[in-house]
């Protein structure tokens, strides 16, 4: 039996992975799958949140567990999953990017830019308030094109505003040691019809910070809604 700690993307909450933890589980599995700060039932301001409070969520729930745990990162959540896993690196036995965010050292998300993006040019910044969020009207085009209406329902009842002041993890530069996050097994999962975040962009990542393995589902960003089966397989064999 592993642990598996699912952290989710921006402007979602750890309702996202309700399809994936009853199929882990099943499996013979232990799930955790922890609210980011400002998301889902952690009703804090958007606006003050940082990078530290993104990692602390993250590092308290792998002190909690003995075994090294199989950390799975979705989207923009690829940055704090990484600066986490530098600072636990013996606490993950695998740390596996769902089309996440992967930067090398010193690299902040905003240096770096996907053109094919459908996604980003829909975004809108509220600088003043310090968050961002999508338009509804590019929810499924974007990001659940492939996915059920009750999918999408769903997704449109429940995002939320993402933190986006100048210490959140969208604004803070990657810093990793390779005797820590360059200690720790990594394995990358493309979604090869994403749109929000494109396959050359992946790419672009993952070479520039290889990975032990590349696997691909011919699905969209939100692979957990439309190809559960398919992604927990892969979870499982990363």
């Amino acid at each position: 039996m592993s642990t598996y700690v699912l952290i989710h993307g921006s402007w979602h909450g750890s309702w996202c992975w309700y399809k994936i933890i009853p199929r882990l589980q099943l499996a013979g599995h232990r799930v955790i799958a922890p609210d980011m700060p400002a998301h889902g039932r952690d009703w804090r301001s958007p606006g003050q949140i940082t990078m530290q409070d993104y990692v602390d969520t993250i590092t308290n729930v792998l002190d909690e567990h003995d075994e090294p745990v199989v950390l799975v990162a979705h989207s923009r959540a690829g940055l704090q999953a990484t600066q986490a896993v530098d600072a636990r690196p013996r606490k993950i036995h695998t740390l596996v990017y769902l089309a996440a965010i992967l930067l090398p050292n010193g690299v902040g998300l905003l240096d770096w830019s996907d053109p094919d993006s459908v996604l980003w040019p829909n975004v809108d910044f509220n600088e003043h308030e310090g968050w961002d969020m999508i338009r509804p009207e590019i929810y499924r085009e974007s990001i659940y094109h492939d996915c059920s209406d009750e999918d999408v329902a769903l997704a449109y009842r429940l995002l939320m505003p993402e933190p986006r002041g100048p210490n959140s993890p969208t604004n803070t530069a990657i810093h990793t040691t390779p005797e820590n996050f360059g200690s720790v097994p990594r394995v990358y999962i493309e979604l090869s019809q994403d749109r929000a975040i494109s396959v050359p962009f992946q790419r672009r990542m993952h070479t520039a910070t290889p990975c032990e393995r590349v696997l691909s589902i011919a699905a969209s960003h939100s692979a957990y809604f439309s190809q559960p089966d398919e992604l927990t397989r892969q979870m499982l064999i990363a």
